[in-house]
């Protein structure tokens, strides 16, 4: 299985180990109507506790062996995974079915960083929680720019300097 690649369709939890070395969490939930008239999934743990502290958990996996990717959200005092209309109309899952849920981070953890980038976010927590916060494109995005500069180590250590201002400015992507 590719590093990095979309779970999909048919992947065993073994894909889902490779795929990331974060466990991914498995569980049967019966699907919800929350506030709004919004359709989830709602977790039975905290994301937060499991995962790490972000500001936006961002998963993929599998819901009643159907492929989802999202965020987890609010649902008034649960957190979850919202299921859309046409996403639930296509898989034939609707609210008061009990579905079985494996879910695993998206994209590139803090466990996956090289030791100098991820001291440099631990060292300013706000590019920190920024960088955690983000979709895996931004976050490969600027791990890509910092792997083009492994050979020549000064460059790097530029370059580290400015992603973690960015980061902590609250910019997403890097100026071209």
């Amino acid at each position: 299985m590719a590093e990095g690649r979309p779970l999909r369709r048919g992947d065993t939890l073994a894909d889902l180990r490779e795929h990331r070395r974060v466990e991914p969490r498995q569980f049967t939930a019966t699907v919800l109507i929350g506030p709004e008239g919004r359709v989830f999934v709602p977790l039975p743990f905290d994301p937060d506790e499991v995962w790490g502290v972000k500001p936006v958990h961002h998963v993929n996996g599998s819901i009643g062996g159907c492929t989802v990717r999202g965020p987890v959200q609010p649902f008034g005092d649960d957190r979850g995974i919202a299921l859309g209309p046409a996403w639930r109309r296509d898989r034939g899952i609707g609210p008061g079915d009990t579905v079985d849920v494996v879910l695993v981070p998206e994209g590139p953890q803090r466990g996956d960083l090289a030791a100098d980038f991820a001291a440099a976010l631990d060292a300013n927590p706000a590019a920190g929680a920024f960088f955690d916060g983000l979709a895996q494109f931004y976050r490969r995005a600027y791990l890509t720019w910092l792997d083009g500069a492994k050979r020549r180590p000064e460059v790097r250590a530029q370059r580290i300097v400015e992603v973690v201002a960015l980061l902590a400015d609250g910019v997403k992507a890097r100026p071209k």
